[in-house]
């Protein structure tokens, strides 16, 4: 057996048949969306967004959001409002102050795609008729919805799911449609002159993760890289968010050709006008991995601890390597053994890579 396999991901709309909860009548005023984080998963919330807005055209809608990521939904087309989840300068203030903004917006239909106990407060404390949330919500969550969505299997994706609570509510689902995502011009300009900085084909990478085990170690990203460049003289941007900064320097010091260090020095809209722009994505499971898929730039996605059939990028033309450990998909945060980053091979990531820009060639630039 290989050390890792490239996983083919399946269509959504095999995931799973449409739960029927007597909801596809339902025609409400107003309607709160609770999907505070992470960035990958708001980006997969993008496409129920749509099919939301299409079943309830008429209807207000709103979305609750950390303030960290509510750049991606400020100005969004399909929103009349953005609630914001803001964790400064209090953790505590800023939740009672959202949940007054909940209690009092005189919803009539909430639905919690996150599933954790202060988001099934939020749902609670809304008064709402309905409130819609997924059967196996942790944490208590699921007891503050009067209509629980089965999910047949912790292992379905994450857009699966959220695609099966639309389909629960009466959204058509013969397709599932782009994530919009509200690029401004001044963030496509301002990626444009970054890149124009380095060579094309333009490699964008992604070398950290929140955990340590979904952290491929940046020597070894730095020698495909350095492989990469002498093939193919691609030019290499690195991106990150907080505390990151360290990790791409590391790696950007090894390599030699051109490259181009913006850990830490990009908005989130311009993280994104950068990715759009980009021929590839390297990365392992990570927000910026399915921001990139949401804007159709190919991926070459590394896991290791974490399930590509629970969190691959969504869309077609993108590689997913993963480790065949018997510890595999075990979705721990911390291990002593970490036998899973040897089992990603970095022959494999290569020609991955080199496979990528081949395919797809050079990209025009967005704008």
């Amino acid at each position: 057996m290989e050390p890792c396999q490239h996983v083919h991901l399946p269509e959504p709309w095999n995931w799973s048949p449409a739960p029927s909860l007597g909801l596809e009548g339902l025609c409400p005023r107003r309607v709160l969306v609770i999907k505070p984080s992470a960035l990958g998963d708001v980006v997969q919330t993008l496409p129920v967004l749509s099919m939301l807005r299409k079943r309830f055209a008429e209807a207000e809608l709103a979305w609750v959001i950390k303030s960290s990521l509510s750049q991606l939904l400020h100005r969004h087309p399909l929103l009349d409002r953005v609630l914001v989840w803001d964790h400064t300068p209090s953790r505590r203030r800023g939740f009672l102050r959202l949940l007054g903004q909940v209690r009092w917006g005189g919803f009539d239909l909430v639905i919690d795609l996150q599933g954790l106990l202060r988001t099934g407060l939020l749902s609670l404390a809304s008064a709402a008729r309905y409130r819609v949330g997924f059967s196996n919500a942790r944490e208590g969550a699921r007891f503050c919805y009067t209509h629980r969505v089965p999910i047949p299997t912790r292992d379905l994706p994450a857009l699966a799911k959220y695609v099966l609570v639309a389909r629960a509510l009466g959204c058509p689902v013969d397709n599932i449609p782009a994530a919009m995502i509200p690029l401004r011009s001044e963030d496509v300009a301002w990626a444009r002159a970054q890149l124009a900085r380095v060579p094309r084909p333009v490699v964008a990478v992604h070398p950290g993760a929140q955990w340590p085990t979904k952290r491929w170690p940046g020597e070894r990203f730095a020698r495909v890289l350095h492989r990469l460049q002498e093939a193919t003289g691609a030019g290499v941007v690195l991106v990150g968010g907080p505390g990151e900064r360290k990790l791409c320097t590391q790696v950007a010091q090894t390599l030699p050709g051109a490259v181009l260090n913006l850990a830490e020095q990009t908005t989130l809209l311009q993280l994104a006008a950068v990715l759009q722009q980009a021929q590839v994505l390297l990365s392992g499971d990570s927000g910026p991995m399915h921001l990139a898929a949401a804007l159709n730039t190919p991926v070459v996605a590394l896991f290791t601890c974490t399930s590509p059939l629970r969190a691959g990028p969504h869309g077609k033309g993108h590689r997913v390597l993963a480790a065949q450990v018997p510890c595999a998909s075990s979705y721990r945060k911390r291990c002593r053994s970490l036998c899973c980053m040897e089992a990603i091979n970095e022959e494999q990531v290569f020609r991955a890579l080199r496979d990528q820009l081949a395919r797809w060639g050079p990209r025009r630039q967005a704008g």
